[in-house]
């Protein structure tokens, strides 16, 4: 084994990451703010959203998402007869975002709910309507508080995104599968590793300089 194959071989995986990169990006920008509008929607006085949401939280959080990456991409061809079909990357980009709008929500919610009554109270005496309370106070405190188990949910999207790989999706460990498999060496899932580790590595320092920027919520 020299140089040579090895930067080959790492330029291979690395074009992986490029499409791993993409679904990471996409299920937060997505997932997040239907997060946020899924939790209001969940805190609301309205028994219907309120059902509907516990449902989907209920299913989405309680299957696995390999099975829902596979309903997704094969399963609703066959129950559709080919009708409703999506690309795999396409068939990844709305199981993920689905999957993790119901954990976000959950997060959201429990944020929501852990800022006191007073703070309603506060805002409604100087005569703020409840859309600014909420843009306004409970949200950036809620975020303080929401930010480390978002941390965690992000470091689990990286490493989920190796799931689509069984939907063909040319992600990192797929393309780290394909050489594996055809140089019988597993110097390629090391390779594989040391990517994964970088870019949860990235995503830790970027929460924690989160959590630093908000810091200033705490009450001393």
């Amino acid at each position: 084994m020299d140089a040579a194959y090895i930067k080959e071989i790492t330029e291979y995986i690395t074009l992986g990451a490029g499409v791993t990169l993409k679904i990471f990006a996409v299920t937060l920008a997505f997932s997040i703010p239907l997060g946020v509008f899924g939790a209001i929607g969940k805190l609301s006085r309205f028994r219907l959203i309120h059902f509907l949401l516990g449902v989907y939280t209920w299913v989405f959080r309680g299957t696995p998402l390999l099975l829902q990456l596979f309903f997704t991409y094969y399963g609703l061809a066959i129950l559709t007869d080919g009708r409703v079909s999506f690309e795999p990357e396409l068939a990844a980009y709305i199981t993920f975002v689905l999957n993790y709008t119901a954990y976000f929500i959950e997060i959201f919610r429990a944020g929501i709910q852990s800022i006191g009554r007073g703070q309603y109270e506060a805002a409604k005496a100087l005569g703020m309507p409840p859309r600014l309370t909420m843009r306004r106070i409970i949200l950036p405190q809620a975020v303080k508080i929401i930010l480390p188990p978002m941390g965690n949910e992000a470091i689990n999207l990286i490493k989920d995104t190796a799931l689509c790989s069984v939907i063909t999706v040319t992600e990192i460990l797929r393309n780290a599968s394909r050489v594996m498999s055809r140089d019988f060496n597993v110097t390629a899932l090391v390779i594989a590793a040391i990517i994964y580790l970088a870019l949860t590595f990235v995503v830790i320092l970027a929460f924690r300089n989160l959590e630093t920027r908000y810091a200033y919520y705490t009450i001393k």
